[in-house]
Parts: structure tokens; sequence; C-alpha cells
């Protein structure tokens, strides 16, 4: 098999695995825990703690409805050209397998959180603290295309700071809620950063 092809091979197992594991997993969330429910894992280490979101990552948010409209088709957009990018890279030949994997993550990372932005307000019953979610259900969903919430889940209450630390002294270390897509998106951009040159290459592409 030539060079290009097993890297276009590559690219599509990582996006299509990964967005196939993130999205089961938020399905299953969505449908089995009510809204702030959370299931400890390892011990005090490691929760299940169903969120919902506007679509940014790790729990943050951006505006109202129009930040929420803003925010997933500027991630449409950047997914299009991130996909865009990769395919001539490999074209072009101008990468190698540690540049596709780098670029697929962060491809698969946003096309996670837009499938929760754009299907999840159609195909689900609105979350609560005391409802769980049914799936297609009668009716309709909560929210029209483009403004349903992305489900977080992954808590990791590490341990607190210490009080005399200054601004996040009583805080936990790490306090983010997120899920799968996000830290497809986290690890691509530490790997893009440490090899910089093996994803923008400096000949043109």
């Amino acid at each position: 098999m030539k060079k290009n092809n097993k890297l276009y091979l590559l690219s599509g197992c990582i996006i299509v695995l990964f967005i196939i594991l993130d999205q089961i997993l938020k399905v299953w969330v969505k449908t089995h825990m009510a809204l702030g429910e959370h299931i400890p894992v390892l011990g005090n280490w490691f929760y299940l703690y169903f969120i919902e979101n506007e679509g940014m990552a790790f729990g943050l948010s951006f505006g109202q409805n129009i930040g929420k409209l803003l925010l997933t088709v500027g991630r449409i957009l950047i997914v299009g050209f991130l996909i865009y990018y990769l395919i001539r890279l490999i074209k072009k030949d101008k990468t190698d397998w540690i540049g596709a994997t780098v670029l697929s993550l962060i491809i698969t990372g946003a096309v996670g959180n837009i499938i929760d932005s754009l299907f999840y307000g159609l195909i689900f019953s609105e979350s609560t603290p005391l409802t769980v979610a049914t799936l297609f259900p009668e009716g309709g969903g909560y929210a029209p295309m483009l403004f349903g919430k992305v489900v977080d889940m992954f808590y990791f209450p590490l341990f607190v700071i210490p009080d005399w630390f200054p601004l996040w002294g009583g805080d936990y270390f790490f306090p983010a809620i997120f899920n799968l897509a996000d830290s497809c998106v986290t690890v691509g951009i530490v790997l893009a950063l440490i090899f910089y040159k093996r994803i923008f290459p400096e000949n043109k592409i």
C-alpha cells in the first residue's frame, strides 16, 4: 500500500473510531443519568458527572443563542478547513503518521461536539436534575438544529489546592468536566505544539 493511502486510512480510522466511542458514551450518559448526577468510577479520584454546556471545551460557555450559533458555525468552518488541509498534506507528501494522527485527533474532537450541537436538541428530550432524557421523544426534542447542548461527563477531582495558594487556594486542581471529544482536541493541540514542523511544513502545499 502506498504511503499516502496508509495515511488516509490511518486518519479515517482515528476519526471514525473516536467519534463512535465519543457518541456511544454521550448517548449512554444522556439516557441513563439525570442532569448533575455523578457516579464514582475510581474512588474519589474519577467520576462520571453529567453536565451539559453550549459547546465550548471543558464546560465553558459563549454567549446565549447568538453565541451558540456562531460557535457551531465557526467550528464547522474550522473542521472543513482542517480536513482540506490534512488531505492536501497527505496528497503532497508533506506529512507522516504523526502529523496525520495529530490533525485527525483535532478534527475528531471538533466533529464529536458538533454532532451534539447539530442533532441532540432534535433527538433527545430535555435532561433535568429529576428526569433522564429519552431518545426520539414524542413531540420532538428540546431544541432546534444547531442549538443542542454538548454532553460532558469526565470529572477528576484529584486534590484540593492548599488554601494559602494565591487565586486558586481551596479549589480542586482540575475542576473542569469534559468529554472524549474535548480530550482528543487537547491531546491533538499539545502534540501539534510538540511536532509543529510536521504539521505546518515550511514549504508551501
